[in-house]
């Protein structure tokens, strides 16, 4: 039943979704979703990653089958396309299979199989869904939010150095290569998400159920939430506001070579097409996320969520799309979302409860920070700079401690005697007893 309200209260939310945007003059998530059926579909790799999502839930010949059909139903498009001079692109297979799954659940199985594979084809559909969302609310946001407050942001951002020109400028000397590296890090975050939530639910199929607490869980309400601050504080990003980006509606042709004159802040016009999809970076949260759930795996998931996460901070930063302020108030958002996660899996307890209304504090009080004391933080960088790392850092800090008591300790690794002493204390329990030896 929680499932099934759960569910009901996604779709309710996402039928208001493409009502919105079909009254802009745009597909919703629900048509764009549709259309992928036939048409080309936009991300191939987010498709699959859905699709692996799924498959988590089936026996590893019922995955052979499906990874099969899907790859086969690809290669048919593929050659149709290729006839009729269509573009080119894959993973319609990869969602028919996922659709297949829903029809399977509720005319091949019973019970508790039913439900599993159920769970199993909305958690791949809400991954793409939910990218299909976020889609959405970005262009709500560029046709209801006529100005945006970058002069405000930028003002603030120079408590931490202006880091976004200086980060633009170091990939800029780094040529193709390293623009190369980092946009394919910031476009597949997705897809890394894919990999370690599959890595963390490798289980379900043997346990027949899935854990309380995973990564796809906190990487979808971070999306599904944190666009409702785009409307609360547009914000367009440096590359536009203060770049060649934004053509016309630029403060000017500045980003990264020179730092912008700061005044008094104003809001400032801009076109109904760029995002205000700023405050807070969600790339920053979701790889902070995605970072959190790797800590738990092998060397190569740890070190494939700190390079993710350290890729995306550079990417956000470099190609100009976040200010400094956008990512601190990014981390200390995730860290909230994830606490909550948490805490609903688990139970409310006392001291979760304390910290997802800490995060909350914190977070409101940067975006109050932003708005209303730019100009101080402008004439005071070393007074505020270090009060925001101080607030992000606190938030950081009650997370770990806390988690640390949440998270079962290993048991202690036991002590192994050298290998000749294990040969002689083996030899030693195969030797007859002296005492029965004496009593035969």
């Amino acid at each position: 039943m929680l499932w099934a309200g759960a569910g009901g209260v996604f779709l309710g939310f996402l039928i208001t979704l493409e009502i919105v945007a079909r009254h802009y003059g745009h597909r919703g998530p629900l048509s764009d979703q549709a259309q992928e059926l036939i048409f080309a579909p936009h991300s191939g790799p987010l498709l699959y990653g859905g699709l692996a999502l799924m498959m988590v839930v089936l026996t590893r010949r019922e995955r052979f089958i499906a990874a099969g059909v899907a790859i086969g139903i690809d290669v048919v498009f593929f050659l149709v396309r290729l006839m009729v001079d269509a573009h080119l692109n894959f993973g319609n297979g990869a969602l028919w299979v996922i659709l297949a799954g829903a029809v399977i659940a509720v005319t091949r199985r019973t019970g508790k199989a039913r439900l599993l594979l159920l769970k199993g084809v909305g958690l791949g559909l809400l991954l793409v869904t939910g990218h299909k969302t976020g889609a959405t609310w970005l262009l709500i946001t560029s046709e209801t939010r006529p100005v945006v407050l970058d002069p405000y942001v930028a003002a603030a951002d120079h408590a931490l150095g202006d880091p976004s020109w200086l980060a633009g400028r170091l990939v800029e000397a780094s040529g193709p290569l390293g623009e190369g590296l980092l946009g394919a890090v910031y476009g597949q975050l997705p897809l890394a998400a894919a990999l370690v939530a599959l890595y963390q639910l490798r289980h379900v199929a043997t346990e027949g159920r899935f854990p309380g607490h995973h990564l796809v869980r906190t990487f979808l309400v971070i999306g599904l939430i944190g666009p409702a601050f785009y409307m609360i504080f547009p914000v367009v990003g440096p590359v536009y506001a203060y770049g060649a980006e934004g053509g016309a509606w630029a403060v000017g042709d500045l980003w990264p070579s020179a730092l912008p004159s700061i005044q008094i802040p104003y809001p400032i016009p801009f076109d109904g097409i760029t995002p205000r999809n700023c405050m807070p970076s969600l790339h920053t949260a979701w790889a902070t996320t995605l970072f959190i759930h790797s800590r738990h795996g092998s060397r190569p998931v740890r070190f494939a969520g700190t390079f993710w996460l350290i890729a995306t901070l550079a990417a956000t930063l470099g190609f100009g799309y976040h200010y400094g302020v956008d990512l601190i108030a990014g981390v200390v958002f995730a860290l909230t979302i994830e606490v909550a996660m948490r805490s609903l899996a688990r139970g409310w307890e006392r001291q979760g409860i304390l910290l997802v209304g800490y995060g909350a504090t914190v977070f409101a009080a940067l975006l109050l920070s932003y708005r209303y004391l730019p100009m101080e933080m402008y004439r005071y960088p070393f007074l505020f700079g270090p009060l925001l790392i101080l607030a992000m850092g606190s938030v950081i800090h009650a997370y770990v401690r806390l988690t640390r008591q949440w998270d079962p300790k290993p048991p202690p690794a036991q002590e192994q005697d050298p290998p000749l002493i294990r040969a002689g204390k083996l030899a030693a329990e195969r030797l007859p007893d002296r005492t029965q030896q004496g009593a035969l």
